[in-house]
């Protein structure tokens, strides 16, 4: 983690770092609480957390379909409360951006407790959005595709990389821009929607 704060300029009057686990309740309130304490108010929210499950339905147990819900649904919704909370007539507008995982597109068999937990995020950006637009509050939600995060093993990112048209991983700038973008004025028509930016994954290639 270190090495990331220091890419992105260290801490500083710009930049703090809070540690939370989303599988308590109480944590997302807390993470917008501090952010706001910390900058005085809460512009942009980005949910792009999440914990990885590999679980089929065979192997998958009660205890880790709570946890996926829990840090990745749940904890999204809870960030999302905690930051309209912050929102009033004095302060409008805002954006929120969510992260899915393609698992509308195609099945993901072998990551059920993931899968199912993403898949209600692609569900609630709708319902989250109708919630908050009379308030100037856009929310929208991205699947960014496979991303060299540097998580994959060699065979793995072999194969994804030969189902993706360019030959390579979908790079974390890449995703970067498009999140840049949602947050930007130039966005504020925006709102509701799930968008795909997987640089034309063909999930049918081996």
């Amino acid at each position: 983690m270190s090495g990331v704060l220091d890419a992105l300029g260290g801490l500083g009057d710009r930049l703090a770092h809070v540690q939370a686990d989303f599988a308590d309740p109480l944590q997302p309130a807390r993470v917008i609480e501090e952010a706001g304490e910390r900058f005085g108010h809460v512009d942009v929210l980005v949910a792009n957390h999440a914990r990885s499950s590999a679980q089929s339905l065979e192997q998958l147990t009660a205890t880790e379909l709570d946890l996926s819900w829990a840090v990745n649904a749940r904890g999204s919704v809870l960030l999302t409360q905690a930051f309209a909370a912050q929102h009033d007539d004095r302060r409008p507008g805002g954006r929120v951006i969510l992260f899915t995982s393609g698992q509308h597109l195609a099945p993901m068999p072998l990551e059920l407790p993931y899968a199912i937990s993403k898949g209600a995020i692609h569900q609630m950006t709708a319902s989250l959005s109708d919630a908050l637009v009379d308030r100037g509050i856009t929310v929208n939600t991205v699947n960014p595709g496979p991303v060299d995060t540097g998580w994959a093993r060699p065979e793995l990112a072999r194969q994804v990389g030969n189902a993706l048209p360019a030959g390579r991983w979908g790079r974390p700038e890449e995703v970067a821009r498009l999140v840049r973008w949602l947050a930007s004025d130039e966005a504020a028509w925006i709102t509701g929607q799930v968008i795909n930016s997987e640089g034309g994954f063909r999930r049918w290639v081996k």
